[in-house]
């Protein structure tokens, strides 16, 4: 594997990363988000990765120049399909005729705990960039020698 290999899929878990912070920073931003332009709450969204490619088998893994770049993509954005929670509150703008609004089906522990993880991954990604930097540095010093 050469390092511009490393680096590209590096590059490629920050991107997947940020993407799925950015979608998790949306998610906590409409939690209290009753209308929508399409109509009724709010609905979570979670980010889909995969690996890409796939189709690289071990023995080309492990034949000379054949190291296939493992990268990360985000294969799609999905939209949760739970029902929204229904909270008693008659005095709302968005209260159906027995008093209850359709709140979005976001949980606000869930999404800290998913961000939190996030960023853990895209700190690993970081760490990983930088111990790559930091080999190459160290063979520029030894041709230097």
């Amino acid at each position: 594997m050469d390092t511009t290999t490393a680096f590209a899929i590096s590059a490629s878990g920050l991107r997947a990363q940020r993407l799925r912070m950015d979608v998790i920073a949306a998610n906590l931003a409409n939690a209290q988000s009753t209308r929508t332009p399409g109509g009724g709450p709010y609905r979570r969204r979670d980010v889909v990765l995969e690996a890409s490619p796939q189709s690289e088998s071990f023995d080309d893994m492990l034949a000379p120049g054949g190291a296939p770049s493992a990268a990360v993509r985000v294969a799609r954005v999905v939209e949760d399909r739970r029902p929204p929670q229904l909270v008693f509150d008659p005095g709302h703008p968005d209260a159906d005729p027995n008093g209850y609004v359709a709140m979005p089906n976001v949980n606000v522990v869930t999404e800290m705990v998913d961000m939190m993880a996030a960023t853990r991954a895209y700190e690993a990604n970081v760490t990983a960039l930088n111990a790559t930097k930091r080999v190459l540095e160290a063979a520029l010093e030894i041709g230097r020698a």
